[in-house]
């Protein structure tokens, strides 16, 4: 009979995670928050702030909102009071205007739009310079702004505030 070699092999000491071991948590918790994250976002669980650009409700934002899915978009409200910050940045953005009225400068051009209407900003490696107006004096401007963050990040996106809002103290 012939005698057989008996090989044994030894678990690893508990100790620090390895990166791939980080990479596939991560991967998990991704599938898991998409599966079961909030399909809800109510509008009384997100803050609004008073930024350089107005005033903004984060509702998906993956800086801020660990818990949901769908982490590859940036989605956020506008309350739009009078003027918003100037800035410029590669663009790519999906506005849906909920209330109001006003008119957006792109890139020194003039465009006019009101409740209902989509604004589609331009995707420019080179950027879009763009600012928002609300023309209403009675009431604010509402819109909301869907970005696809991929597609910033494959744009190497940058962003250069030019002006503030006069809101913003």
């Amino acid at each position: 009979m012939a005698e057989g070699e008996r090989t044994r092999t030894r678990e690893r000491e508990p100790g620090e995670e390895r990166t791939y071991d980080k990479m596939l948590a991560f991967y998990r918790e991704r599938v898991e928050r998409n599966a079961d994250g909030p399909v809800v976002i109510h509008k009384g669980d997100r803050e609004v702030e008073l930024s350089r650009q107005g005033r903004i409700r984060y509702y998906l934002n993956h800086t801020i909102h660990k818990d949901t899915p769908l982490q590859q978009w940036l989605v956020f409200s506008h309350e739009l009071r009078t003027t918003s910050g100037k800035h410029k940045h590669q663009g790519g953005l999906v506005i849906y205007v909920i209330e109001g009225k006003g008119y957006s400068m792109v890139d020194g051009e003039r465009w006019e739009w009101e409740a209902g209407d989509l604004m589609l900003l331009p995707l420019r490696p080179e950027g879009v310079e763009h600012q928002h107006f609300n023309t209403d004096t009675e009431r604010p401007s509402t819109w909301i702004a869907f970005i696809n963050t991929p597609i910033s990040e494959h744009l190497a996106h940058e962003m250069t505030q030019m002006q503030d809002s006069p809101e913003f103290r």
